[in-house]
């Protein structure tokens, strides 16, 4: 008879806590959390640094790499703490320290930001980089007070590790589709920075480690309370601004608006024809001058802000009809509650994407398109290609315009390659500006700032839109022809599959006002 041999025990896994006072629910419960937690510190602190920074791609990476940062070096680090260590010791802190520093990071980066933004970049790349990093640690203690034995690592790494990933996916999903319409950004993080110092109190609690989270619940509270005091407030956190209405002290019924600190819109709740900003009145220049005074217009308005040009038309020219895409809805509710918009005929405000509010437009049904879509600084890259020019042109009828407000600096190397894609869609393209800044005065520095670019496929009397400009005391000239042409020089056409806005542009040699 062959003698029978007992399997032999699984190896114990060197060093590993007897008791851990962790189960496995416990440990996805922590695993899914702070993964979570991650992006959902990551996304909002994009929120943040936008109307300081601008919502630029650049912003974006920036933001993006220091959460991966701190996605790697929580792991790294808290794997060889978690082996030096007893992980039990190491979770109350990590949870802790990332919620104390995660409730403080809105009245931190607001208060720096008016106060010292020359340090703002610093400041900010470590609110998301400490408690990234602390939160990604925990996954790799977690792990540690988890394995027994050689013969389940794989099962409850791969377990853990797909926990994890479960809960980003969570958080990017809730914050993106759900916390950021309906709570301030502050509120999320504070509240956020209120259940992590409490998930710290409960391990503490569980485990008997470390006992620092009255002392991080005090951090918490004075985060709000600084919150409420620092500047940098809005009126509206929306799906996409920091949104504020400010009063003109010059003029009772004057309200400007500002999205992301920018200076979007200027209205008059009482006088619609009262036109502010100086590319408003390029542009009613340029539209006046195109077509008869007083006649009606079939009019597309890709985004709206204050919806000053569409109450415009309304006033100046009656029975024109105007839809507006307009993709912020909280930008909307602002129009309706501060900036008394009303029932005004002819005003037609969709909460949607500009080009494709463009698609289910009918061929050829259009008097007027006017492109005046903006995230940040610059207008969306999408709205910019030949791509998108060829959906304008398809909707505008024969005669029909394109009028769109450009910003640039510097070299206005994003204006050149916008001008650039506009003639090799229409036939006729002329731009609107100050001399210095479309070519017309070689002696003078470009300085950059609003410029007005208009197409069409039938010539626009440039003579009578000039003699409008002047008349509003705008003091822009217009380039046509040869000289537009030398102006664009080399610029590339920006196509679906080539259009860097962010980097062409240099949106900031001034935050003024548009």
């Amino acid at each position: 008879m062959e003698p029978v041999t007992e399997p032999s025990p699984s190896p114990v896994v060197q060093g590993a806590p007897r008791d851990r006072g962790l189960g496995p629910r416990a440990a996805a419960v922590l695993v899914f959390g702070s993964s979570a937690a991650v992006l959902v510190v990551e996304i909002v602190a994009l929120r943040l640094l936008a109307p300081y920074l601008g919502l630029t791609l650049e912003t974006s990476t920036m933001v993006i790499g220091i959460a991966l940062t701190a996605i790697a070096l929580g792991s790294w680090l808290g794997g060889r703490m978690a082996d030096r260590i007893d992980p039990r010791r190491l979770l109350g802190p990590s949870l802790g320290v990332s919620g104390a520093v995660v409730a403080l990071t809105p009245a931190v980066l607001r208060a720096t930001a008016e106060w010292a933004p020359a340090v703002l970049l610093s400041i900010a790349s470590l609110t998301v980089l400490v408690p990234g990093a602390l939160l990604s640690a925990v996954t790799p203690i977690v792990t540690k007070l988890r394995l027994t034995s050689l013969a389940e690592t794989g099962t409850v790494v791969g377990r853990l590790s797909g926990v994890g990933t479960v809960g980003a996916i969570v958080g990017t999903v809730l914050t993106g589709f759900v916390l950021v319409s309906r709570l301030p950004v502050s509120g999320i993080l504070i509240g956020l920075g209120t259940l992590l110092v409490a998930g710290s109190a409960l391990v503490e609690w569980r485990t008997r480690g470390w006992s620092g989270a009255p002392a991080l619940a005090l951090a918490v509270v004075a985060g709000g309370l600084a919150t409420a005091v620092v500047p940098g407030g809005c009126d509206a956190e929306t799906r996409y601004h920091c949104a504020r209405v400010v009063a003109d002290p010059d003029r009772d019924s004057g309200r400007t608006l500002l999205l992301d600190g920018v200076r979007h819109s200027y209205v008059d709740i009482e006088d619609p024809t009262f036109l502010k900003f100086t590319y408003v009145r390029a542009i009613a220049s340029v539209v006046d001058a195109a077509f008869p005074e007083g006649e009606p217009l079939a009019a597309h308005h890709l985004g709206g802000g204050g919806l000053t040009f569409p109450r415009y038309l309304a006033a100046t020219r009656p029975g024109t009809h105007s839809v507006v895409s307009e993709i912020d809805s909280g930008v909307v509710r602002i129009d309706r509650d501060r900036l008394g918009l009303g029932s005004e005929a002819g005003v037609d405000v969709r909460v949607e994407d500009g080009r494709l509010g463009l698609r289910r437009l009918d061929t050829g049904s259009l008097d007027l398109v006017v492109g005046d879509a903006f995230g940040g600084v610059s207008v969306p890259w999408h709205l910019t290609t030949a791509e998108a020019m060829a959906e304008v042109r398809r909707v505008l009828d024969e005669d029909g315009l394109y009028v769109a407000n450009l910003i640039d600096h510097g070299d206005l190397a994003f204006a050149r390659a916008e001008a650039a894609t506009l003639a090799e869609t229409f036939e006729h393209v002329a731009l609107v500006g100050e001399p210095a800044d479309i070519g017309l005065d070689p002696a003078a520095v470009p300085e950059g700032g609003n410029l007005v670019v208009l197409a069409s496929d039938r010539p626009v009397d440039l003579r009578a839109a000039q003699e409008a400009l002047d008349a509003r005391r705008t003091g822009w000239k217009i380039a046509s022809g040869d000289d537009l042409a030398s102006w664009i020089g080399d610029a590339r056409v920006l196509t679906d599959d080539y259009a860097p806005v962010d980097q062409l542009l240099q949106p900031y040699g001034s935050r003024g006002g548009r």
